[in-house]
């Protein structure tokens, strides 16, 4: 059996030194392995088939056979990483917390320990009848998010 450590090593050999970072790590039945990889100025076809050719030619067919799936994180995946909410600062978020409720807004900032989200909503005017558009910011945790996907725009 393959292990996820040494393919981890191997990753981190062959990605250090430049801003591509891995994001998710299996291995499956049958040493199915799937790597999927980000960067702080985007993936490309070609960072995909250099951490593929790094990985097969580091281990040894003969001895275990397996199969390699090397890809970018996807536009889509939930985010997974501290590094991955400091990418996408001006962006939309949509954010799933623990408890199952969902909070959308534009990331302002983030740093290791969570993620500061604004958004703009209707309240109650304080004096008299009526509601007032008000801009609220409010930072998470990242301990407290089920999963938090950038919402694309089109």
């Amino acid at each position: 059996m393959i292990s996820k450590q040494h393919i981890e090593t191997i990753c981190g050999s062959h990605l250090a030194g430049t801003d591509k970072f891995v994001t998710e790590l299996k291995i499956g039945a049958d040493n199915q392995i799937r790597v999927a990889i980000d960067g702080d100025s985007g993936v490309t076809i070609d960072d995909c088939v250099a951490l593929s050719r790094a990985i097969e030619g580091s281990l040894n067919r003969e001895a275990e056979d397996f199969s390699l799936d090397v890809s970018s994180h996807g536009a889509t995946a939930p985010l997974t990483l501290p590094r991955q909410y400091r990418k996408h600062v001006g962006r939309d978020l949509e954010v799933r917390l623990q408890d199952n409720t969902r909070v959308e807004g534009t990331i302002v900032s983030a740093n290791d320990q969570g993620v500061l989200l604004s958004w703009s909503e209707r309240q109650n005017k304080a004096v008299g009848k009526g509601k007032v558009t008000v801009e609220v910011q409010k930072e998470i945790h990242y301990n407290t998010i089920k999963e938090a996907r950038i919402k694309l725009r089109f």
